[in-house]
């Protein structure tokens, strides 16, 4: 199916673009998991750390992941803006 990279070359773009997203996500929510894991264990609390770090991780993911889709938008309208000049 995907033996012509030429044919399916945005789709590819894409799902690798949404793929990226979802692991910053998890991956920022994953980290801040186990530092306030951490601190809950070395302070003695029970889950403080893990509720107020996990929010951090969510909103720390969603900031990354909105930039990242910002750079992805800006590149898509340089790439048609210079398309546009060419027919000119």
């Amino acid at each position: 199916m995907l033996s012509d990279f030429k044919k399916h070359r945005q789709w590819a773009e894409h799902l690798t673009i949404v793929m990226q997203f979802g692991l910053t996500i998890a991956g920022s929510i994953v980290f801040c998991f186990f530092i306030g894991r951490a601190l809950d264990r070395w302070l003695g609390t029970k889950g403080i750390f893990i509720t107020i770090f996990i929010v951090l991780g969510v909103i720390g993911g969603a900031n990354v992941a909105y930039r990242q889709i910002m750079d992805v938008f800006k590149e898509d309208r340089g790439k048609k803006g210079s398309s546009d000049d060419e027919r000119s």
